[in-house]
């Protein structure tokens, strides 16, 4: 009886509590705009600028040295960042240091913290599901790395379904055990899912909240203490969020936010020695850290991802458009954007590059469908173009054209959605090859088209890739997909007439295959593959047999 009326009364405390804290919200708002943030997302500019810190050992920092980032659509300096250079590393050096192999929890330390986790979880996602808080950081995103509404919405979205999907219990139940039988009374073995301690997360520009908040929070969960580097270009999206979680009851302890260049993360990586490091970005960056990091590395590089369409030609207004997302959606600066397209002769004959080129060519920079490629030039765009081009049997089927009546500065490129066709004999053409599936990040795909005797050809052509991130088959031909599936390996890869190249939802596994370092995003299976190891555990209590005796040597 005791015992019942105390759970009624810590339930009746707890709701008193999540009561309180909804209610301290309402109030901080009618005072402030947002009590967490420290900028406007639309008063950003020139005169007001928005100025990035650092965070390490509980305490926001300043730096010596200020990078001034450009607005990448005027060209005007707007916002500052405080980058750590290579000499200001060791406070962040000793705060991983500080943190023990075995992890600020684990399921037989501090296990209150999975609770912990579980509700800050909630009440993130609660913030983000307000309107006034989903669209700061929508717009916010559209500021440093300009993209539709709907596409900077959407980010926003999946971050709140994955926190959503991990409230309440469900961070605990990420630790669940097992429990095998031993050879003996008094004998079993438990296996763990047990947090490597001090780890580091780098992550891109090109999803500025999604990608870095949900692998934090999955670091988090499994008890690591994670260093978190993003992007500088966008890097003040999360320097937000991360003030939004400590309003949330997220240990201003638990994570460091480090803003720097690539010379000086590579330093402090080396010298605090992270148990694992998770790197989403370019393959090269890629490799130097494994080698760097001595393996200890989990990765989601870059894609060249393809798509396949069978023989089967159906919903042709559908499927265009399913190919122009997947293009040039975010300018195509998505590590799963569509970078070639195999047709089959069936589609080749089909109305379905009209409709292709008529979307594209709708696509304007006033509402972001086509906007700033941040990571290469228009020049280099435009010389791989004509590379490309002088490939026998090749030609521009749209775009290849600089976008005009713009402010864009020249460090980023302005591109009008582009396609060339190349064809399939020439791209397996040794010469060739790696001209063709070099990935260019942004709005630039190649198509091709195969007879229906092909098909080997074209996996064969797949085969040959590198990377294995995403891919789409898009036939209803059951043994059509039989076929390619059974014959590829991209990690995350949509089959079916409706499937796509792009989209990174929390409610599926999304990361590459055929890497033993390939890492996952999002899931439950993510989180615990790449954010913990396996830990076995043997009790052996006896007794003993009552006529044990000491036997022969062995």
């Amino acid at each position: 009886m005791h015992r019942i009326v105390l759970q009624r009364e810590l339930r009746s405390r707890a709701s008193h509590k999540a009561l309180a804290w909804v209610n301290s919200y309402n109030i901080s708002r009618s005072v402030h705009s947002l009590p967490f943030a420290t900028v406007e997302a639309e008063g950003i500019s020139g005169s007001q600028p928005a100025e990035v810190q650092n965070l390490v050992q509980g305490k926001w920092t300043g730096s010596t040295a200020w990078n001034t980032l450009l607005d990448p659509l005027s060209g005007e300096p707007f916002i500052k960042v405080a980058e750590v250079d290579q000499t200001g590393v060791q406070p962040f050096v000793e705060s991983l240091s500080n943190c023990p192999k075995h992890g600020l929890h684990n399921p037989f330390k501090s296990p209150e913290r999975y609770l912990l986790y579980g509700d800050i979880s909630a009440k993130a996602a609660h913030m983000l599901s307000l309107p006034k808080v989903s669209d700061f950081f929508t717009r916010l995103i559209q500021r440093v790395s300009p993209k539709s509404y709907q596409q900077a919405l959407g980010e926003v979205y999946v971050t709140r379904k994955f926190l959503e999907n991990f409230s309440g219990d469900q961070v605990r139940f990420l630790a669940r055990s097992f429990a095998v039988p031993g050879n003996h009374i008094g004998q079993q073995s438990h296996g763990y899912r047990w947090p490597y301690g001090p780890v580091a997360i780098i992550t891109p520009f090109n999803f500025p909240l999604e990608i870095p908040v949900l692998q934090l929070m999955g670091a988090l969960y499994m008890g690591n203490k994670p260093v978190l580097k993003v992007d500088s270009k966008v890097s003040i999206v999360m320097e937000q969020m991360m003030r939004l979680l400590h309003y949330c009851g997220l240990p201003v302890e638990d994570v460091d936010f480090i803003n720097s260049d690539g010379k000086t993360m590579n330093k402090l990586l080396v010298e605090a020695n992270p148990r694992m490091t998770l790197f989403t970005g370019s393959s090269r960056v890629a490799e130097k850290l494994a080698v760097d990091l001595k393996g200890r590395i989990k990765l989601e590089d870059a894609g060249f991802d393809w798509k396949i369409l069978g023989p089967d030609v159906e919903e042709v207004d559908h499927v265009a458009w399913v190919c122009d997302q997947d293009a040039y959606a975010c300018s195509g600066q998505k590590c799963s954007a569509q970078s070639i397209l195999f047709m089959h002769e069936n589609w080749s004959a089909s109305s379905l590059m009209s409709k292709m080129k008529y979307l594209a060519e709708r696509r304007k920079l006033a509402d972001l469908t086509i906007g700033p490629v941040l990571t290469v030039t228009t020049e280099a765009m435009l010389e791989h173009k004509m590379k490309l081009l002088q490939i026998s049997g090749s030609k521009l089927l749209f775009g290849g054209e600089p976008l005009e009546n713009h402010s864009i500065p020249p460090i980023y490129g302005a591109l009008k959605p582009t396609a060339i066709y190349i064809p399939l004999e020439e791209i397996l053409k040794d010469d060739n090859y790696e001209l063709v599936t070099k990935e260019i990040f942004g709005p630039f795909q190649i198509i091709t088209d195969y007879k229906k005797d092909q098909l080997p050809m074209v996996l064969d052509a797949l085969e040959r890739m590198h990377a294995h991130l995403t891919a789409a088959v898009v036939s209803n031909d059951p043994i059509f997909l039989q076929d390619v599936i059974g014959n590829t390996v991209n990690g995350t890869t949509y089959a079916g007439l409706r499937a796509r190249t792009t989209g990174a939802p929390q409610n599926h596994w999304f990361g590459p295959a055929g890497d033993p370092r390939g890492a996952g995003i999002g899931t439950p299976e993510a989180i615990k593959l790449v954010w913990s190891c396996h830990r076995e555990i043997i009790y052996d209590f006896g007794p003993l047999p009552r006529d044990w005796e000491i036997p022969p040597s062995t």
